[in-house]
């Protein structure tokens, strides 16, 4: 089975996925893992990956796919995986068919995780990081003991600049704009699974995995 795991910033995205390649015994595809690895192995590919990563930009599509697909030839893959953090545009969707074609391979879900906007604000703009031992903490689920101050070591708990409202609200402008054509394109196809994100942890994952089982397309 060959999953796309979508959803916005903040949305739970990455755990899920972890969670059902684990359930479903499937190779789990982080697009953020695999450029981290192609760097530290010092690969020609990962130079290239790592000109772009310096620079603060983002990997071109030729480049990310062709990642992608190298990671796709290794023998994990062959019975599936979820692809965790791709594709976020239409033509990485259409480059990951074409490439898993080649393969006799094809997508048969996408999943996304729903999320009101409102509730990824405050998932995200609550995001706190002690400045010395790096424990993370949140002003709603997982506040520290003392305002501001780490329970681990006293450091003092600093919001990451990417993690202000404004630059959130902006993160999910972008998001929102590059993957709504996304959901529409799996839509298409029949293969977009909705699940409600707001749930806790495991409910999501049940959710995902009553889907699958049963084959439906709308899971709210």
């Amino acid at each position: 089975m060959f999953l796309v795991l979508l959803g916005a910033p903040g949305a739970g995205k990455g755990t899920q996925a972890a969670i059902i390649a684990q359930r479903l015994d499937l190779a789990h595809i982080a697009s953020g893992d695999l450029f981290r690895q192609a760097v530290e192995k010092g690969t020609k590919l990962g130079q290239v990956v790592k000109d772009y990563m310096d620079k603060g930009l983002l990997v071109p599509d030729e480049v990310t796919i062709q990642v992608i697909s190298e990671r796709l030839n290794e023998p994990d893959c062959e019975t599936g995986c979820v692809f965790d953090g791709f594709p976020r545009t239409v033509e990485q969707a259409r480059a990951l068919d074409e490439a898993l074609a080649s393969r006799g391979k094809a997508i048969d879900k996408a999943i996304y995780i729903e999320v009101a906007e409102e509730e990824l604000l405050k998932r995200l703009g609550g995001r706190w990081i002690c400045g010395g031992c790096q424990a993370p903490y949140h002003e709603i689920t997982s506040p520290p003991k003392v305002a501001k101050i780490c329970d681990k070591c006293g450091g003092k708990l600093q919001q990451r600049s990417d993690d202000t409202p404004e630059t959130v609200r902006e993160r999910l402008k972008v998001y929102f704009a590059q993957t709504t054509p996304v959901l529409d394109y799996y839509r298409r196809d029949s293969k977009l699974v909705e699940v409600e994100g707001k749930l806790g942890i495991e409910e999501v994952a049940e959710a995902i995995v009553d889907a699958l089982e049963t084959g439906s397309v709308a899971a709210k």
